[in-house]
């Protein structure tokens, strides 16, 4: 069983930054890649950002230049996503995600409880 433990939502005005963490641990062999999520009010849910572990990064057209996502290089069960110039259209829950090789020789994906990112003056 792997779990994924998201910090760093909040309340920010726009323009502000904000930087989310998502940590993995359980039965984990390896990670293939790990990203973002996000599911704005009435909407369904979209990708933002991921990273697979060779390095390679991905991202929505709409957070490219504002939003960087990146590899704990020292704790590689944990992904960074580094959101500035935010506005009201980011205003969303945040949810992690990691597609896990476990001990087991299983392939899953896990996520986690979401975070709640709010833009708003």
């Amino acid at each position: 069983q792997v779990q994924l433990v998201e910090s760093g939502g909040g309340l920010v005005q726009p323009g502000g930054s904000l930087r989310l963490s998502c940590a993995a641990s359980g039965s984990i062999y390896s990670i293939n890649h790990m990203g973002w999520y996000r599911q704005c009010p009435g909407k369904q849910r979209e990708l933002v950002a991921t990273a697979a572990s060779g390095g390679r990064t991905n991202y929505a057209d709409s957070v490219k230049g504002r939003f960087t996502i990146s590899r704990d290089n020292d704790a590689k069960n944990t992904v960074y996503l580094q959101m500035n110039s935010l506005d009201a259209e980011d205003t969303a829950v945040y949810y992690c995600y990691a597609a896990v090789v476990e001990n087991s020789g299983r392939y899953s994906t896990a996520w986690g409880q979401g975070t709640q990112v709010t833009v708003s003056s």
